[in-house]
């Protein structure tokens, strides 16, 4: 049996994974300085760069870039859901129905609502996740629903 190290969660195979099974991550609390910079070298709008262009926009304030949103829900996923092999993307769909502000506390609450063997490979399948990234208000920031590739466990070799 592997040696799993104290942080580390074991890894999740597609036989270890049900329909239903569900967690909610720890907190990630967001700041000006964050969201600038990641803007700056990513989505460089005003209105995620300048917190003053931002008071003057739709948005009413400086907000996170919505893939800035992104990248810091994959973090908290990968964190709570070891698929062995990484998270691989199949596909899915991401939405962002409220702004990240820089006052934010950003989780994520994620469910598997589907699980398809694959019928051309038999060693994987298709996991389904659902999540939706929430601040401490419980306002939502970001629904995603993604297909992710998941490995059956090896089957053990017989030693030489």
């Amino acid at each position: 049996m592997p040696q799993i190290a104290k942080d580390q969660k074991p890894k999740l195979y597609l036989e270890d994974i049900k329909i239903g099974h569900a967690f909610t991550s720890a907190m990630h609390p967001m700041d000006v300085s964050q969201i600038t910079a990641f803007a700056k070298q990513f989505d460089p709008q005003p209105f995620h760069t300048d917190p003053e262009a931002g008071r003057q926009s739709i948005f009413g304030s400086l907000i996170a870039s919505g893939w800035h949103t992104a990248a810091i829900s994959m973090r908290l996923i990968v964190e709570n859901l070891p698929i062995a092999g990484g998270l691989i993307g199949m596909g899915g769909e991401c939405s962002w129905p409220n702004p990240t502000k820089p006052t934010d506390i950003l989780y994520v609450k994620g469910s598997i609502v589907d699980i398809r063997p694959s019928q051309s490979n038999p060693d994987r399948g298709i996991v389904t996740l659902h999540a939706v990234t929430y601040n401490q208000e419980g306002v939502s920031l970001q629904v995603l629903t993604a297909k992710l590739l998941a490995f059956k466990r090896p089957i053990p070799t017989a030693l030489a």
